[in-house]
């Protein structure tokens, strides 16, 4: 039986090549063949064609046309007919190079198009050749008539059968027996053939999208091209990537249109984009709007005694080491225009909520303290001020004291560039007293006037924006959120965004505490209705579509915890020696609880920024609330210390604490909390006083007594109340007051302790804000002998 098919030797010897080269075609484009006796398909014959026709390339097109004029020989003009019949009475037999091209010729002849007639004729008739198919091989005995019927088909998009090369193949199954299924087999081909006829047709560039970023694998489905095709086009760039890696747009163009694509940029519409709208408003829909002032300066320089005199209320006293504790907002009328005035801390903690509030405001108030002149947290805050581009008035405070000087503050203020109005520069200074409120109204006219000078305006009717002051959990109405309206105006009902929080505004009450259906720019409210505890500094927006926003929140969250998840920065020259040491470092796990938000971020950026050669602080958790049990536990997993700013463990909490001997650590001021971390880090920590709980008890009544003051009617719920002992007063388990216990009474006498299960009267040194439901913490301090 002779031989039907075309096997890898006998291509390799037609094109004058070994077995090898026509293998690693094969193995490139289509797949390794076993062995040079395996026989090769239509699709395998096309591709090595393919391939050897671009890379061996005509040297000029001169030799092409020298060629064509050639004279013809007299001897060979009838032979071309003849070959192909003998050729295929011979199957498998392989001709001559030489004497196939001229049998390829008559065939295309008599398909020469009609346009292409009138110049044949006007062509000198010793010219043979109409139509010269050119072989661009660099071998010359290529047996052609298998492939140049073929190759007609392909190259003219053709798609009646094939005369010769298809012939031979049904010759072969005819002479094989006509087997069953022939014409289904040969079906198939046709069908191969026009797929192929088809994909070689289409000469128009593959069209890709691609956005900002894509991935590698993405971008090569996009191009309907192989992973490792993308890969190799990208390290020959000089860009070492996998196929998970994500590259940019710039480098995804470039690769795409190597490798033959046309690409145009995709505009991705995020869920963001389509859910708060960021349009810019009209000018002729902008109204005046109320200045949002803040007050900046060193700690007890007299910021909050400024604002209480301003909005006649007294806050300072109540509050740890003279310190404010979080932002405040108030509004007040001056001379009947609202002014709204943001109260930032001085403490050197505190450096991010500074930097929040200064970034939200039109003016800064910098108060400075006559006798004491400037300080470390007045050149930050004047640096704020600068950053955030927004005017300075300094006020000097604290002019009833005699020592005052004000003339080496404005001296000072030279240095920083804030140059005095009488001396030359264009900065307002206002002498004040915050206690007698010796010029506070010419403070408040200068404030209106540099006010004015700016021309603040917004829009009131569009949906709000603005941003987070201030957020904390709340015992009994959940999460609740200060925020300052920046633009539009905010309605009670209205479906809100802030950060990882969303929800509907239930209720909404100014700093007066009166409730309010709307707030417009630059008013400070106070809501509840959030899912969670927003971030103080966020932005918030009113949107209209609930389902998208907390769509929009669950992809937030995603990001945020792919960003923890990835790696913090990468390592580079400088820095590699330092973190390599780093694998003898030991960690301090710290979790932080804290009963506001911003109090929380200032206590974690503080205890981050005391990392030593030894050891390096992680805050691994930071919130708002009670220290409850689940941090417990993840302090236990994580071998963690908690500290607590302002906030108690409840009795939970404490049990699975002392259980699992985790070191939890309160406080009230936040200097505290950093000396005694930071000396423990240094290894000069040397505890003296130990902690010592007696017991617990819950305030039932409040009664006032002449002579006494309040008085709070307790039952003590475990241990037992001593007179003397140390005791803290939780309310919704943040301490309210830290003192201890003046007088101790059961029924009419005094006595020295109650048990549990018992009734009692018990007052405080010097503190009488006494509520129902309260509940008082007895303790003694232990000196723990060394």
């Amino acid at each position: 039986m002779l031989n039907n098919k075309y096997r890898v030797h006998e291509v390799a010897k037609d094109f004058n090549k070994n077995s090898k080269e026509i293998t690693d075609i094969l193995t490139k484009y289509a797949t390794t063949p076993k062995n040079h006796m395996q026989p090769l398909g239509d699709r395998e014959l096309s591709l090595i064609f393919e391939y050897l026709t671009q890379h061996n390339q005509v040297e000029s097109i001169e030799s092409i046309y020298a060629d064509v004029y050639r004279e013809p020989k007299a001897a060979p003009a009838e032979q071309p007919k003849a070959q192909p019949a003998q050729q295929q009475g011979q199957k498998g037999s392989k001709q001559p190079a030489q004497n196939a091209a001229p049998a390829a010729k008559p065939a295309p002849q008599q398909e020469q198009p009609k346009a292409q007639q009138p110049q044949q004729q006007n062509r000198p008739t010793t010219r043979v050749p109409e139509k010269k198919v050119v072989d661009t091989r660099k071998s010359g005995n290529v047996n052609l008539e298998k492939y140049d019927q073929r190759l007609e088909d392909l190259a003219a998009g053709k798609t009646k059968q094939m005369q010769a090369g298809k012939q031979k193949f049904q010759g072969r199954n005819q002479r094989k027996g006509g087997f069953q299924g022939g014409s289904k087999r040969r079906q198939e081909e046709q069908e191969k053939m026009r797929r192929l006829q088809m994909e070689i047709a289409k000469k128009t560039p593959l069209t890709v999208k691609i956005p900002d970023e894509i991935g590698v694998g993405e971008l090569a489905s996009r191009m309907k091209k192989t992973g490792a095709e993308v890969v190799k086009t990208l390290m020959k760039n000089g860009v070492m990537a996998s196929l998970s890696d994500v590259i940019d747009f710039d480098t995804a163009a470039i690769i795409a249109e190597e490798l033959g694509c046309k690409v145009e940029k995709e505009i991705i519409v995020t869920i963001e984009e389509r859910l708060i709208d960021t349009a810019e408003d009209k000018e002729e829909d902008l109204l005046p709007r109320a200045p949002v002032v803040v007050v900046m300066g060193h700690v007890d320089h007299g910021k909050t005694s400024l604002l209480d005199y301003i909005r006649n209320a007294h806050v300072a006293a109540g509050e740890a080491g003279g310190i404010t504790q979080h932002i405040g907002a108030y509004q007040v009328e001056v001379g009947g225009k609202p002014i709204t005035f943001l109260d930032t801390p001085g403490h050197e903690a505190f450096t991010a909520m500074r930097a929040r509030g200064a970034m939200i405001t039109d003016v800064a108030i910098l108060v400075v303290a006559a006798d004491d002149g400037i300080m470390p947290q007045t050149v930050e805050s004047i640096n704020h001020a600068k950053a955030a581009k927004i005017p300075v008035i300094v006020a000097i405070n604290k002019m009833d004291k005699p020592e005052a000087n004000p003339e080496r503050i404005k001296e000072q203020l030279t240095k920083y560039e804030l140059v005095p109005e009488e001396w030359g520069g264009d900065t307002i200074i206002c002498p004040i007293s915050a206690k007698t409120g010796e010029g506070i109204d010419n403070l408040l006219e200068m404030v209106n006037l540099t006010a004015e000078m700016q021309e603040l305006k917004a829009n009131p009717n569009r949906s709000a924006h603005g941003a987070v002051i201030e957020a904390r959990l709340d015992k009994g109405r959940g999460p609740v959120a200060t925020l300052l309206v920046q633009n539009g105006t905010l309605h009670q009902g209205d479906i809100i965004i802030a950060g990882t929080a969303v929800g509907r505004v239930r209720a909404m009450t100014n700093a007066r505490g009166e409730k309010l259906t709307e707030a417009g720019p630059s008013v400070p409210v106070e809501i509840i209705g959030m899912s969670e505890v927003p971030g103080a500094g966020d932005d918030f927006h009113a949107v209209d579509d609930e389902r998208m926003a907390r769509e929009l929140v669950e992809q937030r969250k995603h990001d945020q915890k792919m960003a923890a998840s990835s790696p913090v920065g990468k390592v580079s020259l400088e820095d590699l020696f330092s973190q390599i040491k780093q694998g003898e470092m030991k960690d301090l796990n710290i979790i932080v609880k804290a009963d506001v938000q911003g109090s929380a971020e200032a206590v974690k950026a503080s205890l981050e920024k005391i990392s030593n050669d030894e050891v390096r602080v992680r805050v691994i958790h930071c919130a708002v609330g009670a220290i409850n049990e689940s941090d417990v536990m993840l302090a236990t997993t994580s071998n963690a210390i908690i500290v607590g700013f302002n906030v108690r463990p409840d009795s939970n909490a404490k049990d699975t604490a002392a259980r699992n001997k985790v070191d939890m650590r309160m406080y009230r001021v936040i200097y505290d909390c950093i000396n005694e971390i930071e000396t423990a880090m240094k290894g000069m920590l040397a505890p003296k006083f130990k902690e010592v709980e007696l017991g617990q008890a819950e305030v039932r009544n409040v009664f006032r007594i002449t002579g006494v003051g309040m008085v709070a009617g307790c039952y003590v719920t475990n241990g037992k109340m001593q007179r003397g002992a140390n005791m803290r007063l939780l309310r919704d388990n943040v301490v309210i007051y830290d003192g201890s216990i003046a007088s101790l009474q059961r029924f009419k006498d005094s006595v020295k302790e109650v048990a549990a299960g018992y009734e009692c009267g018990i007052t405080f040194e010097k503190f009488q804000d006494i509520k129902e439901g309260d509940v008082i913490e007895a303790f003694l301090m232990e000196q723990i002998e060394v």
